[in-house]
């Protein structure tokens, strides 16, 4: 059995692990909230931030959904899949990696950028990746509010079933997360 996995808003969650973007596999980037620091994980990343340190969180690169990009990401899946039909031999053009994003983590040596793999293929809603900073910036309000908050998070991802929920389920778990 796999274990349960759901995006709310920025956030990946695994169990009981939480992510900015999504979760990496092998030496790929990402960045993991513990209870005790933010995490950089993969190759030229590896580092590790004390919640005590950080005085702030922001992410950048973070991909919305605009009408526009559902019209265009419809427009290039349809263009795509008559290239690939066209190509003798069936050949993929696909297989890029998924754009990053990146974390700025805050402390009084300044700002360290960490990346991870964006997790929605067509972008976060708006509402969504406001709501995700605005509870990022939550987290480095104090020890007993980021406690109180990752383990919310924590919390939910274990006893969740059935993967990612929709997008008003998302946005209402992200309000509740905020206090």
């Amino acid at each position: 059995m796999s274990a349960a996995m759901a995006m709310v808003g920025l956030f990946w969650i695994v169990e009981g692990d939480v992510y900015v973007g999504a979760k990496p596999s092998g030496h790929g980037p990402g960045v993991r909230l513990t209870p005790e620091a933010v995490v950089g994980l993969g190759d030229g990343q590896s580092r590790l931030h004390l919640w005590e340190d950080v005085r702030g969180l922001t992410v950048s690169g973070v991909p919305t959904k605009t009408l526009m990009r559902q019209v265009g990401a419809v427009k290039d899946l349809a263009i795509g899949t008559v290239m690939e039909l066209a190509l003798a031999g069936g050949v993929s053009l696909g297989g890029e990696a998924p754009p990053l994003l990146t974390v700025g983590v805050e402390s009084a040596e300044g700002v360290d950028e960490l990346t991870a793999y964006v997790a929605a293929a067509r972008g976060y809603s708006p509402t969504e990746a406001d709501l995700s900073r605005a509870l990022l910036s939550r987290l480095t309000e104090g020890a007993a509010t980021l406690e109180t908050t990752l383990a919310a998070m924590s919390d939910w991802g274990r006893s969740r079933e059935g993967g990612t929920p929709r997008r008003a389920e998302r946005e209402e778990l992200l309000r509740e997360w905020l206090g």
